[in-house]
């Protein structure tokens, strides 16, 4: 949860509004700022650029797109800008905003990627700052001052900055060179991480208007792009959507179950070549846990969301440094990052999304030297996100059953669960959901009353397609065709070679480092020579309907047929290629094989050319997650003794009293926000913190529903209250 100062700040902002301000003449401000442009917005020469570049960004040349890019947002133009992590995408708003002339205003979501790029900004002999829940008041009002001065070359806010009454004001007063919105996917309701701070946006561009806008994002399909374009009103702008291809990047696809993956993680990381890695860890358990049994053999540590913000700090920093070889992480990791040398990026899981797994695997080999990415995944990480996917984006009809017994009466929230017979945990994440599509109007004193009748269909639709994110991740791993090609292809990358990438497990299975390969068996070689045979007599088939007419009848599983066809793919002898059909006014989408030219001319058994993925070796003994719990249990009872980390219990007067200071410091807060109570933290972290009464910020941060940014702003008047009830000092 990030909170924001928002409503502490209103005063002062509105103070600041209504000082008079001296605007100095524009062709100064350019002078100051060390612009470079001409008057009326018209970009200087290409030797004005190249002198800009190298002299004040230490660049000699630009990259691949970045000087057409920032040529048309000189000019005024707005920018759709879709290139992947590590491409230079923040060139793209720096220099323009320079040469332009003031402030470059940047809208960015997440306090530890501003505080990376203003301190890299600043480290450059830059004017940048930021505003962020987690800076004292004094501070952002000297900001704003700054800004109002004309003392800054670029601004970095959080969207909800903008919904800060009389703030937006403020920024229109001296115009923004121009406006940079980062992570732009966050606007789409279709995108990986959306974000409704973000969809508010375009509704605050206007009166920062005219000066251009850049939209800028590593992960936007056409869908989520073309809904950026519509939320932030672009017009005439120019789109830039390319560069998704990385030639040096390797991608491996493992089937593996669970417990085979950390041998299989220690193994494939002895090899030098192979560190620094990250390793993407799919809960903070499993991080945990892997990083635990990594550090017997490498420098490796831990990072996620539930780790005091100090550690994650340092933990980063070191990885940064080179003192650490591994570090593994949540998807809490990476942004923001530039580490150069990364040689592997390994998921231990099926991730949740195409677009946040591109996003992960750019992190590696942005020296541009040849990089390893591995996915180890099976069936039941497509379970465990099925799983929570119905506990985030339950049913429709759960949400109905609340509509229904919503009225214009206000009602407590705590009345409407018991009606009902919900777990309160279960019923805020509900009633959220209700709330957010506009159900259910909620006040900060949680009280209910009925919204908009309407809320079914767009509910429905932005759960339809979490749904089919990952029916997308599961047929992605599934595919037989070169990995980088379809990542291409699924962004929509419009200025690809669209060719094979020659270096993936599909391209070129001898460079893997996890999969094995064996022989066909003589059933095999028999089901190979029927499929070679049926595609010779008539080319290019469904994949579908050949298994079902030719290859089930002798008594092969689906799985192992697709193993089969894989390895014909492998060989270079067959390719598949996607095709459709309409039946009943929906597009039926399939896949089909034919043989390639070096098919047809192969004249050799197809048992010497045709290898197939074998199953891979079990686990030692000793690696599973048992054992190692024990040993966490055991050291954390031992931490907590040697540090005088042991947690307080509560009488049951105390307890009660705890309850109720926590529920009137929640609704205090609710109120100055403007939002519901369960939007500052929902009652499963209120019982949380009764239950477990954390003494210190660490502890607090393993409840349940509490993050870093609400610690860092919170967490030492939520320890007084915890305090006050338990009668500490």
């Amino acid at each position: 949860m990030d909170l924001s100062q928002d409503s502490e700040q209103q005063s002062a902002v509105e103070r600041i509004v209504v000082q008079e301000q001296k605007v100095a003449d524009p062709r100064q401000r350019r002078l100051n700022t060390g612009g470079h442009i001409a008057e009326n917005g018209k970009s200087g020469s290409a030797a004005d650029l190249d002198d800009l570049l190298r002299n004040r960004f230490g660049h000699d040349s630009f990259r691949f797109r970045q000087q057409e890019v920032c040529e048309e947002v000189i000019k005024g133009r707005d920018v759709l800008l879709v290139m992947p992590t590590g491409a230079g995408k923040s060139l793209c708003y720096q220099l323009p905003g320079i040469a332009r002339g003031g402030t470059t205003l940047v809208i960015s979501p997440l306090i530890a990627l501003m505080e990376d790029q203003v301190a890299k900004l600043q480290q450059s002999g830059f004017r940048a700052e930021r505003i962020h829940s987690g800076r004292e008041r004094n501070e952002s009002n000297q900001v704003c001052m700054d800004y109002l001065d004309q003392n800054l070359d670029f601004l970095f806010i959080a969207p909800e900055r903008l919904s800060v009454p009389g703030f937006p004001e403020l920024l229109s007063r001296i115009k923004p060179a121009l406006v940079a919105i980062d992570e732009a996917h966050c606007i789409s309701m279709w995108g990986h991480d959306f974000r409704p701070d973000y969809r508010r946006i375009g509704g605050r561009l206007p009166i920062l208007r005219p000066v251009p806008v850049i939209a800028m994002t590593a992960t936007a399909t056409p869908r989520v792009q073309q809904d950026i374009v519509a939320q932030l009103q672009l017009v005439d702008f120019v789109p830039a959507i390319s560069g998704f291809r990385r030639d040096n990047l390797s991608i491996e696809f493992v089937q593996m179950t669970p417990s085979r993956r950390i041998q299989c993680l220690t193994e494939l990381l002895r090899d030098d070549a192979r560190r620094p890695a990250i390793v993407y860890a799919l809960t903070r358990k499993e991080a945990d846990h892997f990083a635990e049994q990594l550090q017997a053999e490498f420098l490796a540590a831990a990072y996620h969301a539930g780790m005091n913000s100090e550690t994650r700090d340092s933990t980063q920093a070191s990885f940064q440094r080179g003192q650490l070889d591994v570090i593994v992480a949540t998807i809490a990791f990476g942004m923001g990052i530039d580490k150069p040398d990364v040689r592997t990026v390994v998921h231990t899981g099926l991730p949740r999304s195409i677009e946040g797994y591109y996003q992960e695997i750019g992190r590696a080999g942005r020296d541009g030297l040849l990089s390893k990415v591995v996915l180890l995944h099976s069936w039941a990480d497509r379970k465990m996100h099925e799983y929570f996917l119905d506990k985030d984006y339950p049913e429709p009809s759960e949400l109905d059953r609340i509509f229904r017994i919503l009225t214009d009466t206000p009602r407590s929230l705590q009345e409407l669960a018991d009606q009902l017979g919900q777990e309160m945990e279960d019923f805020e994440r509900r009633i959220e959901k209700l709330w957010v599509h506009g159900g259910a109007r909620i006040d900060p004193d949680e009280n209910a009353v009925r919204g908009d009748g309407k809320w079914r269909s767009s509910y429905e639709r932005q759960r339809n397609y979490k749904i089919a994110q990952l029916e997308l991740v599961s047929a992605f791993t599934s595919s037989h065709n070169c990995r980088m090609l379809d990542l291409v292809q699924h962004f929509g990358d419009t200025e690809d070679s669209l060719q094979p990438c020659g270096i993936c497990d599909i391209c070129n299975p001898s460079a893997c480092i996890v999969l094995q390969f064996r022989d066909l068996s003589v059933h095999e070689s028999e089901v190979v020579k029927r499929v070679e045979d049926t595609l010779r007599a008539v080319d290019s088939q469904s994949v579908g309907k050949l298994f079902r007419d030719w290859i089930e009848p002798m008594g092969l599983e689906r799985k192992e047929y697709e193993r089969l066809v894989a390895g014909l793919v492998r060989a270079g002898l067959a390719r598949i290629t996607r095709d459709s059909f309409e039946k009943d006014g929906k597009v039926i989408e399939y896949l089909r094989i034919r043989m390639t030219d070096k098919g047809l001319a192969n004249h050799q058994p197809l048992h010497q050319v045709v290898k197939v993925v074998a199953d891979l070796q079990k686990p030692r003994k000793g690696t599973g997650s048992s054992s190692s719990g024990k040993k966490a249990k055991k050291n954390l009872e031992k931490a907590e003794g040697q540090f005088g980390l042991t947690r307080k219990s509560l009488a049951s007067g105390e307890e009660e009293t705890l309850v109720t200071a926590l529920k009137a410091w929640r609704k205090d807060v609710a109120q100055k926000r403007k939002i519901p109570a369960f939007k500052i933290f929902q009652d499963r972290a209120l019982n949380s913190l009764v239950d477990r009464m954390p003494v210190n910020k660490e502890q607090l941060l393993d409840v349940v529903g509490i993050g870093p940014a609400f610690v860092n702003k919170y967490g030492d008047k939520i320890l007084k209250i915890i305090r006050s009830a338990s009668n500490e000092p």
